[in-house]
């Protein structure tokens, strides 16, 4: 049952926040203290001794009074920051606002943030919170939060600026595309959920799972949710997963999740330069008889670990992908403390699909193509997501590799809830992609009991 339902089809299928940040996958939090061992050239040794002598410079001759201690914490962000759009070095203080990313909630006004061309650019709103409502837009760039300048601004002092308390005031200064002059946005803070998990049933017989973002406790929500939409319809004939929208998280609960719907093979490989970066994780039979047929939605706002998920179904033609190309975040990330509270994240490998795919800077191609439209708004057409900007648009972003691509079939988010838990399925049906892939769940199912007979 796991194959046959794309193969019915004929497809081919061999990967927050005051603001939050575009979450990155981090495998490990280990501590670093003193040195590693490792011998430097040279070349190594001249680079330091050039940087001591630049340092020495600046502390005897500059027109004023420096602080040594910030020089050298601002040339250690340059040296991690230059590297790719993931990597950073970061103060006590945004070291904390990571960890608290991946857990329970905080004041803010929800929107997901990145750096492009050393701007500050929105990436996404976050469904019913204060920017969501305010009419925030994917691409808005932010010049100034609360009158100060975000120029050379590290996106971690951002981030800090727009949280804080409850029910204060944020003003940001925003520019956007077919505006004339910069829009001035005051936003009320307010608690951002770190809710991850919603469902519905669409119709009878047929659920429908909304997966946000990856935290500690997804993995749990789902088979929850998986669980009631199982029991109050006695056989699930068939699963909408919608990872749209969904900037990615923690990579156990990608694996997890994805070996919820799979009982063999790999899942993932990360691939590093250092032997103990590279791991292949795989799929274990489960206790629970999860064979319906699954639609997973992506677009390009689906990054990191939505598109591990989205990766490995497609290649394990358990789920049919519909919607748009993915963002294309094929990186992998480290997590690691410092001395006195400070902490570095960077890049130490890339993950490769099922198949042996990287989507660096590529994403996942969805084996049906379908632009976002809500019915009876068809002025509507496209999500502001659909129009925001991807991995590869990102500065010093890694290169894509010369991996081969599945090659897609040629064929042609507003979401009201009623409570945290369950979604309007009213509302849902309204969506072009849900209702397509609704269709074509349905349509399975029927041509299933002809091939039966």
């Amino acid at each position: 049952m796991k194959k046959g339902f794309c193969n019915m089809f004929k497809f081919r299928l061999p990967m927050i926040i005051a603001a939050c940040l575009l979450l990155s996958i981090t495998i490990s939090i280990n501590p670093i203290f003193g040195d590693n061992g490792t011998d430097n050239n040279d070349d190594t040794y001249k680079s330091l001794k050039l940087f001591t002598d630049v340092l020495e410079e600046l502390e005897q001759n500059y027109v004023d009074d420096v602080n040594s201690e910030e020089l050298i914490h601002n040339a250690i962000k340059g040296m991690v920051g230059n590297l790719d759009p993931h990597s950073s070095f970061m103060p006590p203080e945004a070291f904390d606002e990571l960890q608290d990313d991946t857990k329970g909630e905080f004041s803010g006004i929800g929107i997901v943030i990145t750096m492009k061309e050393k701007i500050l650019t929105v990436v996404s709103p976050i469904e019913g919170t204060p920017a969501y409502k305010a009419g925030i837009q994917a691409g808005d760039i932010i010049i100034k939060i609360d009158g100060k300048s975000t120029r050379d601004m590290a996106l971690w002092e951002a981030v800090n600026m727009m949280r804080g308390p409850r029910h204060e005031v944020v003003m940001i200064t925003v520019i956007r595309k077919g505006e004339a002059e910069p829009l001035e946005v005051s936003l009320k803070r307010d608690l951002i959920p770190m809710e991850s998990v919603r469902s519905a049933i669409l119709t009878p017989g047929y659920g429908y799972l909304r997966i946000t973002n990856f935290r500690m406790s997804t993995i749990d929500d789902i088979k929850e949710h998986l669980k009631k939409l199982e029991l109050e319809n006695n056989i699930l004939k068939g699963l909408v997963m919608d990872l749209r929208d969904n900037p990615g998280g923690l990579l156990d609960q990608a694996v997890k999740i994805s070996d919820l719907f799979l009982d063999h093979g790999n899942i993932v490989s990360i691939k590093g330069r250092q032997p103990g970066n590279t791991q292949v994780f795989k799929a274990f039979p489960d206790d629970e008889d999860r064979k319906y047929p699954i639609v997973v939605l992506i677009n390009g706002g689906s990054a990191s670990a939505s598109e591990i998920v989205a990766g490995a179904l497609q290649d394990h033609s358990r789920a049919l992908i519909l919607g748009t190309t993915s963002f294309g975040k094929g990186s992998v990330q480290t997590v690691r403390p410092l001395k006195e509270g400070f902490g570095i994240k960077y890049t130490i490998a890339r993950y490769y699909t099922p198949n042996g795919r990287s989507i660096q800077a590529k994403g996942i191609v969805p084996d049906i193509e379908v632009e976002y439209e809500i019915l009876a708004a068809k002025e509507e057409k496209k999500s502001i997501f659909d129009t925001m900007i991807k991995e590869k648009d990102l500065k010093n972003s890694l290169e894509p590799e010369n991996t081969k691509q599945i090659k897609k079939p040629e064929q042609p988010d507003n979401k009201s809830k009623k409570n945290p838990r369950r979604l309007d399925s009213d509302q849902l049906v309204h969506d072009v992609q849900i209702k397509r892939a609704l269709d074509i769940l349905i349509s399975y199912g029927v041509f299933s009991k002809l091939n039966a007979n």
